[in-house]
């Protein structure tokens, strides 16, 4: 750490980075969650959801690789120290997935189209933040305590895929998960046209990466700091409730990892859409597809606070720990969104 520096700002600036590297992911490699599923299912082309399994596929490497050189605690993340609710990760997901087909964007695809410009964008982090905070901490939570009540893990077995197989077979935990993720990037490579996409490739890495950034360096600062901060990676749920938090009272409130990378996202996006000539002001002429974007973004808000996470949260940072959370929540994510784009484009028809 940097003695001019609090343990509060050092986090920020590595949320910073790694958030920078997920807003031009987004802008210059089309890295985006809703795309990838709208390509899958309506425009014939698997290239974007590829991204995603190679992206996780890395960010699983790296992160077991920390855990096999003592870098990274996995049983510390949010994700493996919270007791899991299968049902929480199904209803959660499928709110998440269809607020995210009503709105265009989850959070970290509206942060990323802000920065290019689009203020229909600003509406959805607004809206998204506060509902975030509404069920983890306002109105609503004592509802979502009642239903799905946070708990931290009280066995010596943490809810991790690999770590179930550890204890099983007696393996080693961080070879099996570095393992695991080979097989990830197998998968995601195995397509010959995705392979010769070298762009694809190259920002699927990066989102990898910055995930894995996260983990190392919340994880030292967690380590060798005074203020007990706690280990994360990226998630674009409740910190986008923080960073406004942050913004309407920073004089009371510490920098945080969040902050960072929300800040981190909108910046890269800025500069990802200016290198592409992209940049242009958009705002909402239809008053129905404003409505239908707040509703959107209020139910994904919600939703990520039931299934603990959003699509970077489950879909990345949980899915690099291998968290038994992570796929369940991402497959409900997938139906709720396919649900939702079926209602906007089909409209419910039976038949074709």
């Amino acid at each position: 750490m940097l003695d001019f520096l609090t343990d509060s700002q050092t986090v920020a600036i590595i949320g910073l980075i790694g958030g920078l590297l997920l807003g031009l992911a987004a802008r210059l490699g089309r890295f985006c969650t809703l795309g990838a599923i709208e390509d899958l299912l309506y425009g014939g082309s698997s290239l974007r959801m590829r991204m995603w399994v190679l992206a996780i596929g890395v960010a699983v490497i790296g992160s077991f690789s920390l855990i096999s050189q003592g870098l990274l605690d996995e049983t510390e993340t949010f994700y493996l120290s919270i007791r899991w609710m299968p049902a929480a990760s199904i209803l959660g997901g499928l709110m998440f997935g269809y607020g995210m087909a009503l709105s265009g964007n989850c959070g970290y695809g509206a942060i990323a189209r802000l920065g290019g410009g689009d203020l229909r964008s600003f509406v959805i982090v607004l809206v998204m933040g506060v509902s975030t905070y509404v069920a983890l901490a306002g109105p609503l939570a004592p509802l979502r305590n009642y239903l799905f009540l946070q708990e931290a893990v009280t066995s010596e077995l943490p809810p991790g895929l690999i770590h179930h197989v550890a204890t099983l077979t007696g393996l080693p935990l961080a070879g099996l998960g570095i393992s695991a993720g080979f097989v990830i990037v197998i998968a995601a490579l195995s397509n010959a046209e995705f392979r010769q996409d070298y762009s694809a490739i190259f920002w699927s890495v990066v989102v990898g990466v910055a995930v894995v950034t996260g983990w190392a360096g919340s994880y030292y600062i967690h380590l060798n700091g005074f203020d007990a901060l706690p280990v994360v990676s990226h998630s674009f749920s409740a910190p986008l409730g923080e960073t406004i938090l942050w913004t309407m009272t920073g004089s009371l409130r510490p920098l945080s990892f969040a902050v960072g990378s929300v800040v981190g996202v909108w910046v890269g996006a800025f500069v990802g859409s200016l290198i592409k000539g992209h940049f242009r002001w958009e705002a909402c002429d239809d008053p129905r597809e404003l409505r239908r974007q707040i509703i959107g973004a209020a139910i994904m808000g919600v939703g990520a606070v039931v299934a603990m996470g959003c699509t970077i949260g489950q879909g990345l940072s949980a899915f690099s720990v291998l968290s038994i959370s992570a796929p369940v929540t991402f497959l409900a994510i997938f139906v709720g969104a396919a649900i939702g784009l079926r209602q906007l484009i089909e409209g419910f028809k039976l038949t074709s």
